[in-house]
């Protein structure tokens, strides 16, 4: 029976060719945003600031597709040909980026910079001509605005997966390296797939059939590898012999053992070495714990090491210490690994410690505890997403939690090389109604470190302390809140959410070099 004129006819079943290229736009997607990502990631990791790092990745990536968009225009015949041999590029540049910086930042550290925009503008740029190449090709079969729809869903759907499964599985199962290893992989198959779906177009097939095993083989063996690789280029980095490496949605923890015993680092940066740790650690906690003289409820805000609550479990008054720790690998690593835990005496498993995996501005805000004494031992702030954690709005919501008669203290970064840094965060807490009593102690691998102590009530030196401290007396004590010229007070405007002042003055301060 013939069909009624002006009926409608149904639409055509997608072709495999069509769902086949259509595929491979999804996981070119997908495999672009991997590598931007991991990109962003590592200079964070090396430069600091992730806003500027992430920020000029993007750009720089995001400009270079454009630029190979544009190029794509050049590409007129062969056009399976030039996408095939596109995504072996891409496969290779973006398989191996993450490993190559890894290894510049360790043997190479000047090339880092330049590798870094290298690498990000030549992935950029292919990626930038694929698109448009499997445009040209589907359009072959397809109407225009379908073909438009259709691709641009597919991009936008590879880009939400790779978006989710990064921080949550593929960097915290796989790690960089080998998360760069596996979507280079997936460029590599797509290639495989369109020798497969082309092979009648091509002219070289045996060459292209080639080249694809050759990328698989590089890629294949580069996973294979990627602990050594990794491991090569950090123990070059971090000079000792590294005995523990994770990465989690939060930071690169790793964990050396030499001649000072075991240090860690977080994102590249000491927190702390063995063999004077207990310098740090004892001034950051008995001033404070002393002084309240009878502290029963503490809370410790970072330190998922243990240390800091190691020093507070010496004050046989103390019923219950909350520790909030962001990232649930460190506080899980200083549990269960043997030898840390020893470091920090098994405190961690302490049945008067209760840890809690949050982020201690939301925890702030969403507690309804008060403590005797707050210790706030985060990281310096080298970036913002740290930064909100020096801030008077923080110091609000620390308020509201902090008992009326009790004390915090902030560690708070060298004053004799970040002078500026330190006193603004001492500004910061009296803008949030604090008063203040700054001090210092001198910590081998760190130098110069700075504390304050933040209260309602006048702050008086205590004149006892817990009995065997390797560091503090009581008559020592007094000189660590004396402060010579080269790091008295200067003028320090106050750090405050709507800014972020402080991770800018950090990294200036921090970039200088001392005369």
């Amino acid at each position: 029976m013939s069909q009624p004129a002006g009926a409608l006819r149904e639409p055509a079943a997608p072709r495999p060719l069509e769902v086949a290229l259509l595929a491979s736009v999804f996981v070119v997607a997908a495999c672009g945003l991997v590598y931007e990502l991991a990109a962003g990631a590592l200079a964070s990791y090396v430069l600091g600031d992730s806003v500027l790092q992430f920020s000029t990745v993007i750009g720089t990536y995001l400009f270079a597709m454009g630029v190979g968009s544009w190029l794509s225009r050049f590409f007129e015949r062969q056009l399976p040909a030039h996408f095939l041999r596109i995504e072996l590029l891409v496969a290779l540049f973006g398989g191996f980026m993450p490993a190559l910086l890894f290894v510049a930042n360790a043997w190479l550290p000047g090339a880092f910079r330049p590798l870094l925009y290298g690498l990000v503008f030549a992935v950029g740029a292919l990626v930038g001509i694929e698109i448009p190449l499997v445009m040209r090709i589907l359009r072959r079969n397809v109407q225009l605005r379908e073909l438009v729809s259709q691709v641009l869903t597919f991009d936008y759907l590879g880009a939400l997966a790779v978006s989710i499964a990064f921080p949550l599985v593929l960097v915290p199962q796989l790690g960089l390296v080998r998360t760069g290893l596996l979507f280079g992989l997936m460029n590599a198959v797509v290639a495989v797939w369109a020798l497969q779906l082309f092979r009648h177009e091509l002219r070289r097939v045996v060459a292209h059939g080639v080249a694809c095993a050759a990328t698989l083989a590089v890629l294949l063996g580069g996973f294979a590898m990627a602990q050594e690789i990794t491991t090569l280029a950090e123990d070059r980095f971090y000079q000792d012999p590294v005995v523990f490496t994770a990465t989690s949605p939060y930071q690169r923890i790793v964990v050396t053992r030499g001649r000072a015993g075991h240090r860690l680092f977080l994102n590249g940066n000491l927190q702390f070495a063995e063999r004077d740790e207990y310098r740090y650690h004892e001034a950051l906690v008995h001033p404070v714990m002393s002084a309240h003289g009878a502290p029963r409820k503490v809370a410790i805000l970072g330190g998922g090491d243990g240390m800091a609550a190691r020093e507070v479990l010496r004050h046989a008054q103390v019923e219950q210490v909350t520790l909030v720790e962001l990232d649930a690998n460190m506080s899980r690593l200083f549990t269960t690994h043997e030898t840390l835990a020893r470091l920090n005496g098994g405190a961690l498993s302490s049945p008067k410690l209760k840890v809690v995996n949050a982020d201690a501005f939301q925890w702030l805000q969403d507690t309804g505890e008060t403590f005797d004494v707050i210790i706030v031992d985060f990281p310096d702030p080298t970036n913002f997403s740290i930064g909100k954690l020096y801030t008077t709005s923080f110091y609000a919501l620390m308020d509201k939690r902090l008992a009326a008669s009790g004390y915090a203290v902030v560690q708070t970064t060298s004053p004799l090389v970040a002078r500026e840094s330190f006193w603004t965060v001492v500004s910061t807490l009296e803008a949030a109604g604090f008063a203040t009593a700054p001090y210092h102690a001198n910590v081998p691998s760190f130098g110069e470190w700075g504390f304050v102590v933040a209260s309602r009530r006048p702050f008086r030196l205590p004149q006892q302390l817990p009995p065997n401290l390797r560091f503090l007396t009581p008559e020592s004590l007094p000189l660590l809140f004396d402060f010579p010229r080269d790091m008295a007070r200067v003028k320090a405007e106050p750090n405050r959410l709507s800014n972020q002042q402080l991770v800018t003055t950090y990294e200036k301060e921090w970039g200088k070099v001392l005369p």
